[in-house]
């Protein structure tokens, strides 16, 4: 069985990090995605960074499927926006800032780009979910949370609360 990794909870400073483009395409990578695959399965996610475990690689797993039975891994991921026009609202969670979602608003057509474990490139149009999802997770490799798209005043009250939910996980209260 992989290994499960540790998710970091908002607001670690290492969310911040900007995660490096992958270069070497081995089996450590392949590794790597297949932990990450399993520790978001376990936290009932429906994608995961590399840089939400800590590993600042440009690395995305995701499985949107309602059988979780289609596992797809993202490296070096890119887009660039078709239609500034065309917006997909959806209810954002994330496996770093548990127990939040907000509606974000995002461009629904992308051009994606990425490679996959042996290093061959992809190219897609995706429309929906999927171009939400990418979008939230490659916003993690930059460093960026969805929370950033919020109000000040609900940044702060959402960021306030994750501290004290990581005092009280530190003390041991929280799950």
């Amino acid at each position: 069985m992989p290994e499960k990794l540790k998710i970091l909870i908002f607001p670690d400073p290492r969310l911040r990090k900007v995660a490096k483009k992958v270069t070497k395409f081995d089996k450590s990578l392949k590794k790597l995605a297949e932990a990450m695959l399993h520790t978001m399965y376990d936290a009932n996610g429906i994608g995961l960074a590399a840089t939400q475990v800590d590993r600042h690689l440009r690395l995305i797993v995701m499985d949107l499927s309602e059988n979780k039975d289609d596992p797809r891994v993202f490296i070096n991921p890119t887009y660039k926006i078709l239609d500034n026009h065309s917006l997909y609202e959806f209810e954002e969670g994330c496996l770093s800032i548990p127990g939040f979602n907000e509606l974000i608003s995002r461009p629904d057509k992308i051009d994606l780009k990425w490679q996959d474990l042996d290093g061959n490139e992809h190219n897609d149009k995706p429309e929906g979910l999927l171009t939400v999802c990418i979008q939230h997770e490659i916003d993690h490799l930059n460093g960026k949370l969805f929370i950033d798209y919020l109000g000040a005043i609900k940044r702060q009250m959402i960021t306030r609360k994750m501290q004290k939910y990581k005092r009280e996980i530190a003390r041991g209260k929280a799950e």
